[in-house]
């Protein structure tokens, strides 16, 4: 039979272990995901609001030229969509870490009420694209009678 030398911090030891591993772990689902903006795909954070007159769509693209978004309402749907071009990298550099995503993105939402198609709008500033679908009157909602001969 071996003797072990007993050591009082081994087993404190494997307990931080195990301790870090599970933050570890866990901690990469609390920290904000990497964007598909960033993996080519193109989410970006957007915010829907109903009021009585508009839907109210605040997006955050953060960096990009107003000439490279492109916002479309056809058939009841919403598309945001765009380009970010990659910086031209100076020779030698040495870069430690590059997190800024480029490429396209796109995004797209179904809208569920009537919408004034002539007013909309769409505003982007200091990194904020603000559009405003203004909702159709109920009045101007017309209900055809069709009356059946026979």
């Amino acid at each position: 039979m071996a003797i072990v030398r007993w050591d009082p911090f081994r087993e404190l030891n494997t307990l931080q272990h195990s301790i870090n591993r599970l933050f570890d772990d866990n901690l990469r689902f609390l920290r904000a995901p990497e964007t598909a903006l960033a993996q080519g795909g193109g989410a970006f954070p957007v915010d829907i609001k109903d009021t009585p007159e508009a839907l109210l769509v605040t997006a955050e693209l953060p960096g990009f030229n107003r000439e490279d978004i492109k916002v479309n309402f056809t058939d009841n749907m919403l598309s945001i969509k765009g380009e970010r071009n990659r910086e031209e990298k100076e020779e030698g550099e040495n870069y430690l870490r590059v997190e800024r995503s480029y490429g396209s993105f796109s995004r797209s939402f179904s809208v569920d009420v009537p919408v004034k198609q002539g007013e909309i709008k769409a505003r982007y500033q200091d990194g904020v694209l603000e559009i405003t679908l203004p909702k159709q009157d109920e009045a101007a909602k017309k209900e055809i009678n069709v009356e059946i001969e026979g």
